[in-house]
Parts: C-alpha cells; structure tokens; sequence
C-alpha cells in the first residue's frame, strides 16, 4: 500500500515485547497444523495468528497463540509474502522427503520378507512407516508478551454493558435503540450457550420456588401439629384430674388410663416434630447456600461471557475497519505498523474466549450436580415424612385401641361430693345454714362461695359432657 512512499513504516509495538521461538508440530489427517493467518504482503509488513483452532496440533502443543508473529517455516523466512503463500508453505510439507519414501517403502519390504514369521517386527516396520508418513512443520515464531489488562480498554467495557443490556431485550427493541450488532455477534457466536444454558436457569428458578413453597409448607405443618401436641397434653390433663377425683375405682381407672393416652399422644406428636424438623435444616441449605452459590457461579459467568462477546464485537470492527480502507484505497496506520493493538485484541479474545469455556464448563457441571442433589433431596425428604407420619399414625391407633374405656359408668351424686368440699354430702339444713352466714359474711366469703360455686359447675359439666 505505501510503495508509492519515499520512507518505511517502522513497527508501533506500543511497548509490547516479543520472545523468538521455534516449535515443531505434527499435522493431523487432514494436513492441518489448526491455525489461521492474518496480515502479510502487502498492507501489512508482519504475518500473525488470528486464531488457534481447538483440539488440534497447535492447540495441544500449546506453544502458539491468537496475536504471535509467524517470521519462518521449516528454515524459510516469510518477509514479505502474502498469508495464502505462507497457508501453501506449511501444507506442502505432507512427508520427510519425497525419495525417502521409496527407500522406506523398500526397507519394510525387506523387513516383511525377513520376519514374515515374527510378528513383533511386522508391526514395528507398520509403526515406522506410519511415523514416515506424519508430516512435522518447523514454525518459527516471535511470540507476543502481551498483558491482557492492555486490552481491556473503555472500549470493552462499554460493549460489556451493552451485551448486559441487549441479554433480555427483544430484536425489536434492540434494533430501536441501535444494538443489532450486538445481538449479531451474541447469536452468531453464543447462540449454544443461549439454548441450553438459559433454559437450565429457568429450571433452577422454579426449583427454588418450590423449595420455598416446601418450606412454607413444612413451618405450618410443624406449627400445627405442636398445637395438637398441647391440645393433647391438655386433654391427658384434665381427664388426669377427673380419674384423681373420681371415688369409683372403676372409672377413675379408666379416665387415668385414658389421660394417659393422650399424654403418650402427645410424646408422640413431639417425636414427630423432632424426626419432621431437620427437614426445614436441609431445605433450607439447598435455598439459601447451594442455590445462591450456583447463581454466584452464573453471575461470573455471565460476566466472563460478555467480555468475550465484547472481544468477539472489538475484531469485528476492526476487521470492518480494516476492509473500508482496502477498499477505498486508504493506507490504515495500525496496520502498516504491525497491527500490533489489533494483535493485542486477539491475544485478549483467545484468553478470554479460554476462560468462558471453562466457566461455562464449571456452570453446567455444577448446575448438574444441583439437579442431582435436588432429585436426591426430594426423594430423601418425602421418604423422611411420610415415614415419620405413618409411624405416628400407627402409635396413636395402637394407644387409642388399648385405651377403649368406654362407656365408663359414673355416680353422679358420689362424683358430685367428691369435687366439692372434702367432707360428706350436703344436707339441706347446712345448705340453709351456709346461705344465712353467706348473706352476713363479707366479700371475701362471697368470693369463696362463687370460686366453689364455678368449680362445681365446671366439674358437673365435664361430667355431663361426657
């Protein structure tokens, strides 16, 4: 672009050094290292990686990166060629020479008719043709000692908060506002993650919502069943009292034995509770730590995820940039210089785009883990109650039964007495007697006949409730 120029460009690293470097990679079976090539003759005066391919030589070695300069092949320097010739020079090394394979192809013939016998050295003469026929690349490399916080510019930030604010937004509205592009480079390179993940925080949603509702649920039924525990103590009291006072041996046996089945009743609704109770303990574990800490992973993740995308939207206006100018003829500085910002972008995106997989990977695992834990929970939980309520059940029937009492003969005239005064029955005379002192007495005498008065009414209507 610039030979029209008296003067050279020189390199604009903005103060980012290089390392030298070689690396031999071995090609896959489609004669592929996993690389692609950006830069070179003629805008730009450097060859460079833009991406490393996963799960392929390049990216199992390790050694290359998104951003590096590619100066040689196999011995041969680069300067000055275009990426296509460079693409052409790594894919013409298919074998370790040409005349090498005959001569290899001759050596296991020989082997295999010296040691048609042996099997061990047949397949030591397959190993080594096989090993002949891989082809090795010598890629030599200045590697590019960026620091990602470089790249991590106003720029970048400012298109996080707009993947933020697209995330929920409809195409419509976003295209109101002007963010189409945004949600361009989220569908185009998110749109996986956008079905199978959103749909699992919808389910972990409504998981949460049911263990709250499981909650709830769980106090109400332990708040009421401690009533029916009291009402029962109650009741085991007040029959208690009656059986004590009862003169008859015959029903003060059987009201006792009937209070005291209440009173087991009661034990047993607080046994209940103590075996229901750890229930609230355990769901309120899943609520409150296990999911929270889920959507503190998710929250992370979204924030690794938007950076990517924001790196993913930095390229593709650049590329934009750098495309305008080619077209309209225009020399573009950055890229005349190194494209070294634009380098730097790649190198964050790469690191960045690493980071995503594994938080996404860290995600679902954990979303997986509290799925199982939820189905887990739910089957150990309903186990629990529906034991402990079938235990209760079966121990208040068995107390019921053993205590069938009734109907319990009562002398109502001997039972009367007995909850009076202690002393013999009243005869009219001492009735008369005790109203004239009554009539004469003071408040405190008053107040003493009307307490006896309630205890005997009190004690005449359990009686006659009965």
């Amino acid at each position: 672009m610039f030979t029209d120029l008296d003067y050279e460009l020189e390199e604009d690293k903005l103060g980012i050094p290089t390392v030298p470097g070689t690396v031999t990679l071995k090609k896959d079976g489609q004669n592929l290292i996993g690389i692609s090539i950006g830069g070179g003759a003629q805008y730009c005066p450097c060859l460079y990686i833009v991406q490393v391919f996963d799960n392929t030589p390049a990216a199992v070695d390790g050694t290359l990166a998104a951003g590096d300069e590619i100066t040689g092949v196999n011995g041969k320097p680069v300067k000055g060629r275009t990426k296509v010739e460079v693409a052409k020079m790594i894919q013409a090394v298919k074998v370790k020479g040409r005349g090498r394979r005959r001569r290899t192809d001759g050596s296991l013939c020989v082997c295999l008719s010296l040691c048609v016998l042996d099997s061990l050295c047949v397949s030591v003469a397959l190993m080594s043709l096989l090993s002949s026929l891989q082809g090795e690349v010598n890629i030599h490399y200045n590697k590019l000692q960026a620091d990602p916080k470089q790249g991590k510019s106003l720029d970048i930030v400012l298109k996080k908060v707009k993947h933020r604010l697209v995330e929920n937004m409809s195409s419509g509205t976003a295209d109101a506002l002007g963010l189409s592009r945004a949600i361009l480079c989220n569908v185009t390179v998110d749109v996986f993650v956008a079905d199978g993940l959103v749909k699992r925080l919808e389910e972990l949603e409504k998981t949460a919502e049911l263990y709250k509702g499981l909650m709830e649920h769980t106090k109400r039924l332990l708040r009421a069943f401690f009533e029916l525990s009291q009402t029962h103590r109650a009741f085991g009291d007040v029959f208690s009292v009656i059986g004590v006072r009862e003169p008859q041996a015959g029903a003060s046996a059987a009201f006792v034995q009937f209070a005291e089945a209440h009173r087991n009743i009661e034990k047993y609704g607080i046994r209940l509770l103590k075996t229901v109770k750890p229930m609230l303990h355990d769901l309120n574990t899943y609520l409150h730590k296990a999911i929270p800490d889920t959507k503190l992973t998710i929250r992370k993740y979204l924030d690794v995820k938007f950076e990517y995308l924001s790196y993913c939207l930095k390229v593709k206006e650049m590329d934009d940039e750098e495309y305008s100018c080619i077209a309209l003829g225009e020399p573009m500085y950055r890229v005349s210089t190194g494209n070294y910002e634009y380098r730097l972008i790649l190198r964050c995106r790469q690191e960045a785009r690493a980071r995503f997989a594994n938080m996404r990977k860290d995600v679902l695992e954990k979303i997986e883990l509290l799925d199982q834990k939820h189905v887990q929970d739910i089957v150990f939980q309903l186990q629990r109650f529906v034991s402990g309520m079938s235990h209760y059940y079966d121990q208040c029937y068995a107390v019921l039964k053993e205590a069938d009492v009734f109907p319990i003969e009562v002398d109502l005239s001997r039972t009367m007495s007995n909850y009076g005064v202690s002393r013999d029955p009243y005869t009219e005379e001492e009735e008369e007697e005790e109203e004239e002192e009554g009539e004469g007495g003071g408040g405190e005498g008053n107040g003493a006949q009307a307490d006896g008065g309630r205890e005997e009414n009190g004690a005449e209507k359990l009686v006659d409730d009965e």
